[in-house]
Formats: C-alpha cells, sequence, structure tokens
C-alpha cells in the first residue's frame, strides 16, 4: 500500500502493520509531519506523472464489514440457552438508531499532542541559567588575565567593552614592550646625576601596567657599576595616568634621574619587569 505525505508530497510505500500502533497515523520521515495515512492510502499507484494521490473522505459513517471468515463459539451450556439473545444474534435492523454523528471524529494520537510547560519546569530552567551563566563569569573573572591576553578573546573582549563602556584590568606583559629610543646626559640642574629619557611602545593588543624599570650602568669592560630599579610611581608622577596604564599601540616617555658613577661608565641598558 501506498500513502503521501500532505505536507511534502513525499510517498511512502508501508505495510498495514504501521498503521496499527496510532490508529493510521503516521510521521512523515522527510519533513517530520504527523499525518493520517488513511486519507491518501492506495493499493497501486496511478501512471506518472502524478503530483497527488486521490484523497479519501474520513468524516463518513464507519462501513460494514459483512464477509465474516471467521467466528469462535463457544459449547453451549445450559446457561447459555436459558439467556437472553445476545447482540450478534439480533437482525441489524432491530439495533436502535442513536442519532450519534460520527462525521466530525477525529484522532489525535497521545506523542503528536503538544505538551504545555507548567511554571515549575519554567521556573527550574531559568534557575539553572542563572547559576550557569554565574560558573562561566567566575570562571572568566578567574582567568581574566589569560583571556585579555588571547590573540583572539583579547580583541573581541576589547570591542565588548568599548560598546559597554566598561574598562578591562590591566595586564602585565613586559616581553611586549618595545624600547624605541633611549638618551644619557648630564643633569641640567642636580649636581653628579645623570638624566636617562626613554621613549617605549607597547606592542600588545592589551593595555598593561607601566613596568618595573631596572637600569644597568656598566664600564667599557662590561662590568656592572650601578643598578637602579624604578617602580612606576618613581617616573610617573600623574596617578591617573598610572591608573590608566600603557593602553594598546600607545608609546610613552620615561624620565629617570640616577646618580653619575662617574667617567668609566661609558654604557647602560633596560629591561623591564
Amino acid at each position: 500500500m501506498y500513502t503521501q505525505c500532505p505536507e511534502c508530497l513525499t510517498v511512502y510505500k508501508l505495510d498495514a502493520r504501521l498503521l496499527v500502533p496510532a490508529c493510521g497515523c503516521v510521521r512523515c520521515a522527510h519533513c517530520d509531519t504527523v499525518f493520517n495515512a488513511l486519507g491518501t492510502l492506495a493499493d497501486q499507484l496511478p501512471p506518472e506523472p502524478f503530483i497527488r494521490l486521490d484523497e479519501h473522505a474520513l468524516d463518513q459513517e464507519p462501513p460494514v464489514v459483512g464477509v465474516a471468515v471467521f467466528r469462535p463459539r463457544p459449547p453451549a451450556t445450559e446457561s447459555d440457552a436459558a439467556a437472553a439473545p445476545t447482540a450478534d444474534m439480533v437482525p441489524p435492523a432491530e439495533h436502535p438508531d442513536t442519532g450519534e454523528d460520527f462525521s466530525r471524529l477525529t484522532f489525535t494520537p497521545a506523542f503528536a499532542r503538544r505538551r504545555r510547560r507548567s511554571w515549575r519546569s519554567v521556573l527550574w530552567v531559568s534557575v539553572c541559567t542563572v547559576l550557569l551563566l554565574g560558573l562561566l563569569a567566575q570562571l572568566a573573572w578567574a582567568e581574566r588575565d589569560t583571556l585579555i591576553a588571547h590573540p583572539t578573546a583579547g580583541p573581541l573582549l576589547v570591542r565588548a567593552c568599548d560598546l559597554i563602556g566598561c574598562r578591562l584590568p590591566l595586564v602585565a606583559a613586559p616581553a611586549r614592550l618595545r624600547l624605541l629610543a633611549r638618551d644619557v646626559e648630564q643633569h641640567p640642574t642636580v649636581r653628579d646625576a645623570l638624566l636617562i629619557t626613554a621613549s617605549v611602545r607597547n606592542d600588545a593588543a592589551f593595555g598593561q601596567p607601566y613596568p618595573v624599570v631596572t637600569i644597568v650602568l656598566s664600564d667599557a669592560m662590561g662590568h656592572r657599576l650601578a643598578m637602579r630599579r624604578f617602580q612606576p610611581d618613581d617616573y610617573v608622577g600623574d596617578a591617573a595616568a598610572r591608573a590608566r596604564g600603557l593602553a594598546a599601540g600607545a608609546t610613552t616617555a620615561m624620565v629617570f634621574e640616577v646618580q653619575d658613577p662617574g667617567q668609566q661608565a661609558v654604557s647602560f641598558a633596560f629591561s623591564f619587569e
């Protein structure tokens, strides 16, 4: 036998046993539509080309099946002989007309009915969603330095913060600081002191705090004569500027005052921490 899906018009070959579980209703494997296969049930396919199979009306009176091939008859007993005639012994004309209209009788299988979500299930899903978002936020905050420094996640976080007006925390990455220029000269106002200037650029894709700068003065043989470590507040007097840090791609000038170790100091080196 054959039947056709009313939505996608796919024709299926089926066995009568498939119509039993849901009283003739089947589910289309192509568009997932549940439909009554009895509406277009056919023994043979019509000659091609065809688009739709013939549809059968399903709102008529139930037909009477009259060709019986088997009916079990239990052995007769004395009580059966005295009993009143059964319903199958009464002629069809003697059945009373109840007047019931079966033309609008429909059937919807249980698996095709939409289940209404209760407020408990909606509340449970909402609570689980809030807890999951809270857990993700805690993990993101714990790994914030790694996420900000990540080459893919970092720029996305920067753009997101620009949209909502927030500020990402500064992440120290001294290896991404580049020394563009440096110079050393006698201090113009302080005796026996040197004035060291440096131009530094932040090559990172994120903002980072001002680094701890170490300056080493050496002689011609490479022997260390003097060394000093400068904290950010030693060379950046503006507290607001220190809080903002070095923006991504920004260049800043650093000025350091050190004691002159004498004429033997011929070279100096910078390092960032």
